[in-house]
């Protein structure tokens, strides 16, 4: 039996940033899928006697949220991010726990809680691509019932936030990648809503494109007050825009806190690049330095952050012509936090 509660609701005049706009306590999703034997054997038996198994999905999730944070949620895939957007969108019912979005019961799907949130997606689309981005926002007029004044000057804010007055009149499929997410992110704001879920809105976008989507999120958070969450496996979209994370793993949140301590904490190494004038065959690297890239002219030298002082004072005693000392990668960084969940989840 799904166990699921409905805060008492509050006047919206009441609300502020210090109000949770989202809270859970214990919330939990599990599936049940079935389990088929490979070839037609085991298709025979499953018609006779279905096998399943269980996923847990979400575990027992204590998740807060104030009105205009800018909150990313990280994990691997599998960890249950999507999940946890889905149940509290509404999509899908938990199995066990208390959720409200705004004062509502997201499963209840009720039409006054539908209006107050937007979800993006980044794999899916809810554009109509045949229609142009003008006839795509004219229906969302529609179905919000936006009176003619708010829906033009909302469309004329995002249209120059964004840069798209020559998108508006051509087929969404004509627009590439990158236009279309614009235009995504348009229709999901065309009626301003309170809370904007985004999934993995710059996935497969180029470094431009994806720093203009950044900036856009960015200004919607701090000029209107949107409430941001944000799912992402591209760490410079958590790093660049969202003061708090919560990593998730296994369905269970192991991490939720500012997004610089997170980093601070597992970002352990420094990579140092250095090019010569002349030939350095060898260069002697204190403890724990390891060589990723060797030319003559060139080294590229992974460090420990606290060795990385006393390799910089011996790169010096080679004349270098030019030294560049970076972050640890961001690779490496979700590696270690992933990795902090497995083992926890071992023990």
């Amino acid at each position: 039996m799904t166990k699921v509660r409905e805060w008492q609701r509050m006047d919206n005049r009441k609300r502020g940033k210090d109000m949770n706009i989202i809270e859970t306590r214990q919330l939990s999703k599990t599936y049940r899928r079935v389990v088929k034997r490979e070839g037609l054997g085991g298709s025979v038996r499953s018609l006779f006697r279905r096998e399943y198994e269980e996923k847990q999905a979400v575990r027992d999730m204590d998740f807060s949220v104030r009105e205009g944070e800018f909150v990313g949620l990280i994990g691997p895939n599998g960890a249950g991010k999507t999940t946890l957007i889905k149940m509290l969108t509404g999509i899908i019912a938990p199995t066990s726990g208390e959720i409200q979005v705004m004062g509502f019961c997201p499963n209840d799907l009720k039409n006054d809680f539908k209006r107050q949130y937007a979800i993006v997606m980044g794999q899916k689309s809810q554009l109509f691509f045949e229609l142009t981005t003008n006839d795509t926002l004219r229906m969302f007029q529609e179905i919000y019932g936006l009176k003619e004044r708010e829906f033009q000057e909302t469309k004329a804010y995002f249209t120059e936030l964004f840069g798209a007055e020559k998108l508006l009149d051509v087929q969404v499929r004509t627009l590439s990648l990158g236009e279309r997410m614009k235009m995504e992110l348009m229709a999901a704001l065309l009626h301003n809503p309170r809370i904007l879920f985004l999934d993995e809105p710059t996935i497969g976008l180029d470094a431009v494109a994806s720093r203009q989507i950044r900036g856009f999120l960015r200004e919607i958070n701090q000029e209107r007050g949107t409430t941001i969450l944000l799912t992402s496996h591209y760490m410079e979209d958590i790093r660049s825009l969202c003061d708090r994370s919560v990593v998730i793993n296994h369905g269970q949140k192991i991490y939720d806190g500012e997004t610089g301590e997170l980093f601070e904490k597992y970002q352990r190494d420094r990579q140092v690049t250095v090019s010569f004038d002349q030939a350095v065959e060898r260069t002697e690297l204190p403890d724990g330095a390891v060589l990723v890239e060797e030319t003559p002219y060139k080294k590229v030298i992974r460090v420990p952050r606290e060795e990385s002082g006393a390799l910089l004072q011996r790169l010096m005693g080679y004349g270098p012509k030019d030294v560049i000392v970076e972050e640890d990668e961001i690779g490496r960084v979700v590696e270690r936090i992933y990795g902090e969940g497995e083992n926890r989840e071992e023990r």
